[in-house]
């Protein structure tokens, strides 16, 4: 047996506005669409199933519900702060090699955005 993918559910009362937040800001495609559940992903990626569990998230932060790794965080980061998202832990530069931030998505889940 093995694992071949991980998937994150987050619970929403109109997941179709989960769309401004994971697919325009964050550039993730529409790959599922039941109307009950949005699946996005980011094509063509490949990665290892992860699963992390903690106690905190770093740095005294609360544990993120997700981490989304990016290849330009500041563009991210910028682009949250155009369109008014809510950042609850600010642009950081982490002794563990991250560069991160906390935003929360319209459903109120903090999401850790990073590059390493």
């Amino acid at each position: 047996m093995a694992v071949k993918r991980i998937v994150s559910n987050l619970q929403a009362s109109d997941p179709r506005a989960a769309h401004a937040f994971y697919a325009d800001l964050l550039g993730l495609e529409v790959v599922m669409d039941h109307g009950w559940i949005l699946t996005f992903a980011a094509k063509g990626q490949a990665a290892m199933p992860q699963v992390g569990v903690a106690s905190e998230g770093g740095n005294g932060t609360p544990v993120p519900v997700l981490s989304i790794e990016v290849d330009d965080v500041d563009a991210v980061y910028a682009q949250a702060q155009e369109k008014g998202v809510a950042i609850v832990y600010d642009i950081t530069d982490e002794p563990w090699g991250v560069r991160r931030f906390y935003l929360r998505d319209p459903f109120g889940n903090v999401i850790n955005i990073l590059s390493h």
